[in-house]
């Protein structure tokens, strides 16, 4: 049985895009077409206001938090084209860099894992993704993915830091060798996969077609080293599909259609221990998904809360930073 443990005031003046908790799950952000970004303390069931960040010029799409190892920052990008990075300093927050790279809307931002160093995607409806470095003293190195998703890129999910089947056949005293993957989604209606190359360039792994319409979300599962990789992806097409890849070489991904739903699906989200999928869409519900012993994925709830339309859906830590 799932059930709604807070529910917290805002007080945004206009529709919330996205709510994000914190790695500790004791902060949430949230942003909205107010273009305000705001930070919550919600631990104990309670809903302290501890930041009001003002900065964007437009609709503030989506939130990020960076792992903590990194202290406390948040990424938020907007329609007005720019990923503004929000860092506390001695409990104040301040913006510490933004980015204005993109031609048009950025609508996507996700930080890699943090073995990684601070590393943020952004995907924009220039079609173009970046991918932003901190290389220290406040300086951040941009790389640039041109023409990643003809018509724009509305999703970006990195792979996590995780070898496939690494927890059975890990060789003893070696450190694995990482290869950093993300995946995004577009207006192109299609998943890419890519991986940098090892002279530090982006290349295009990867194509997964099955949606036909605008991939809205896409969501890399975390991974404890298991042999099977998975991402979920879900579009205006009303359809959530769960693709899985089993060799090593991550070359053969399948579909497995979780749902058809009446109206556009806008998130997904996985859980920590990526057993459970949480949707959101224009149907104003939240609904959790799991798999059964027999591959099939079942509702194991009806989140349906409140009059207004919801637009995200949050699961407990921070999905991206294991």
């Amino acid at each position: 049985m799932v059930s709604v443990i807070n529910t917290v005031d805002t007080s945004h003046e206009d529709m919330i895009h996205d709510a994000q908790m914190d790695y500790y799950g004791t902060r949430l952000a949230t942003c909205s077409s107010d273009r305000s970004v705001k930070i919550f303390d919600v631990r104990n069931g309670g809903q302290i206001l501890i930041a009001d960040l003002r900065g964007h010029e437009g609709p503030v799409w989506q939130v990020a938090w960076a792992h903590p190892m990194y202290g406390n920052i948040l990424a938020s990008c907007s329609y007005d084209r720019k990923v503004i990075i929000w860092k506390e300093e001695n409990g104040t927050w301040e913006k510490t860099h933004e980015h204005t790279g993109h031609d048009s809307s950025v609508n996507s931002v996700c930080w890699a894992p943090h073995d990684y160093g601070l590393i943020l995607a952004c995907g924009s409806s220039d079609g173009a993704i970046s991918l932003l470095t901190y290389t220290g003293l406040g300086q951040w190195e941009v790389k640039k993915i041109n023409n990643a998703h003809t018509i724009g890129c509305n999703a970006v999910s990195w792979a996590p830091a995780v070898v496939p089947g690494s927890l059975i056949d890990q060789p003893s005293g070696q450190k694995p060798n990482y290869i950093k993957k993300f995946a995004s989604g577009g207006c192109d209606n299609l998943i890419k996969l890519w991986k940098e190359e090892e002279d530090g360039q982006w290349k295009e792994e990867q194509k997964l077609e099955a949606h036909s319409d605008w991939v809205r979300d896409v969501a890399w599962a975390p991974s404890i080293g298991l042999p099977t990789s998975t991402i979920a992806s879900c579009s205006q097409d009303g359809r959530v599909f769960i693709w899985t890849c089993d060799d090593a070489s991550g070359n053969t991904w399948s579909p497995k259609l979780l749902h058809k739903f009446n109206d556009v699906v806008w998130h997904v989200s996985w859980s920590i221990t990526a057993n459970i999928l949480a949707v959101s869409g224009g149907d104003n519900k939240v609904t959790l998904w799991k798999e059964s012993v027999d591959g099939q994925w079942v509702c194991i709830s009806d989140v349906n809360k409140g009059q207004g339309s919801v637009s995200t859906a949050v699961t407990e830590g921070q999905q991206n930073e294991q």
